[in-house]
């Protein structure tokens, strides 16, 4: 069921206006409880016993750390609850990556192997939920939080619809804290939400969905087309991983503010970002403030020597990669964004002592950020190794012998022009407080008027957005 499907639009007004009928909170919570767990099986009902037992997990070890002082004990606790959720991760996610490159190292190696990999589905969201169940045992074992008493109040963190999926990853600090009074319709602010999801539904619907075919063209094989069409095929795909993504984001987050609750903001201009540490400040927020907290500090953070330092960054952004999948495209990816984090930090350290290395860098950090930023998308589409280094050839080193050309109707060119003009006014802040002004009856027939033209440019068939597969 996608957000932008006409199935999802009946299903929310049901959820919606019994939700706000129910008067106790317990049946609020209750009902949408019972509308998530709906919500997940509608993909597939038998993983739906996957998230209600890693739930049931980390309640009863959150309610063992409240009670329980000796620190090897609580540690024990901790240790079990990541080897579960990371060992379900781990078996659906990487069995068939490891195995294979089990296999790919021992035919290296000259040593006769048959190994067949299993036909392992991904449970959908399995990579939100479980970081977001695990932020709950760490936060309690961190001294951050306290136990819930209700096993509901936990299975309605975790599953609650919106972002159960694709995120944004929303911490057990940040969302618990909701669900102990009663939501008030008065406090509602509709317009921004159902401003923010028509945005995110043009992002998906009419910018993600009408790039998508240009890129699946190109990558399917990369090494028949010219330079030209490398580089429209990159940028597209820049386009469409940032809409298709943030689009997601903004809608549950709108569905989310619908009915009372308040997610995790999770992009922000991230290519106007003038660093790639600026752009890991923007881009899927939620997974980079995860990874820092959990992860990098962790691992000891910036504690010790600049080599120790780096190491910590790079083992950081490895694991962010393959935690998108089992493949080492993106290992490569995550690599490539470790490897720019250390240059920043070592280009703040020296570019004092360059003269004139301050003023022109305020010129060209943003367009060098996001040239690096394609770069490391190529091998992130990519579905193998020579396909990114044919892609690469043709986008850094503008060598090919392809010669198909990957061609836009005049139309859309047009339209991604104009969307490109919208999306950096937008950055410039001058869409923020207009619209807010308008009478609710100008502002509800510019509403409608805005929804007419966006059918307008509305796919017949929609696609899963790319973030399902993570």
């Amino acid at each position: 069921m996608l957000f932008v499907e006409f199935r999802f639009f009946f299903f929310f007004a049901f959820v919606f206006l019994v939700y706000w009928t129910l008067r106790n909170n317990t049946a609020r919570k209750v009902f949408l409880l019972l509308a998530s767990y709906f919500f997940y099986a509608c993909w597939d009902w038998r993983f739906l016993f996957l998230l209600i037992g890693s739930t049931t997990l980390d309640y009863t070890i959150g309610r063992l750390l409240g009670h329980m002082q000796d620190r090897r004990k609580r540690q024990g606790l901790v240790a079990m609850s990541l080897c579960v959720n990371l060992g379900l991760l781990g078996f659906f996610k990487y069995c068939n990556f490891f195995i294979g490159s089990a296999s790919t190292m021992l035919a290296w190696l000259g040593i006769p192997a048959s190994l067949h990999t299993l036909h392992i589905i991904l449970p959908v969201g399995l990579s939100f939920y479980t970081f977001q169940s695990m932020s709950y045992t760490l936060e309690i074992y961190r001294g951050h939080l306290e136990p819930v008493r209700k096993p509901l109040d936990l299975a309605f963190f975790v599953a609650f619809f919106p972002q159960l999926v694709a995120g944004p990853i929303v911490r057990a600090t940040t969302f618990l804290p909701q669900v102990h009074e009663a939501r008030q319709l008065a406090y509602v602010a509709f317009r921004p939400a159902l401003a923010l999801f028509l945005i995110g539904f043009i992002k998906k619907a009419c910018i993600a969905e009408n790039a998508a075919p240009f890129v699946d063209q190109f990558f399917a094989s990369p090494h028949s087309y010219t330079v030209l069409s490398a580089w429209i095929a990159t940028l597209l795909y820049a386009v469409q991983i940032y809409c298709d993504f943030s689009g997601y984001t903004d809608m549950a987050i709108a569905c989310a503010r619908l009915l009372g609750y308040e997610l995790t903001v999770n992009f922000n201009f991230p290519y106007f970002a003038d660093s790639v540490t600026d752009f890991w400040r923007r881009w899927h927020i939620s997974l980079s403030t995860w990874l820092r907290d959990y992860l990098y500090i962790s691992l000891g953070g910036n504690r010790g020597g600049k080599w120790f330092t780096y190491r910590n960054l790079m083992l950081t952004m490895l694991l962010g990669g393959l935690w998108h999948g089992g493949a080492w495209t993106f290992v490569v990816w995550g690599g490539l964004h470790g490897l720019a984090l250390i240059i920043h930090r070592e280009w703040q350290r020296v570019r004092e002592w360059i003269p004139g290395a301050v003023a022109a860098m305020r010129w060209l950090a943003v367009p060098i950020t996001f040239y690096w930023v394609c770069i490391a998308w190529i091998f992130f589409r990519a579905t193998n190794f020579q396909d990114a280094l044919d892609t690469v050839q043709r986008f850094v080193l503008f060598h090919a012998k392809g010669k198909h050309l990957l061609s836009l109707e005049p139309r859309l060119l047009l339209f991604f022009a104009g969307v490109a003009i919208i999306h950096y006014l937008n950055f410039r802040g001058v869409f923020s407080q207009w619209w807010r002004r308008l009478p609710a009856p100008v502002f509800a027939a510019g509403y409608g008027s805005a929804v007419a033209i966006v059918l307008l440019f509305v796919p017949v068939k929609y696609t899963p957005f790319i973030y399902f597969q993570f």
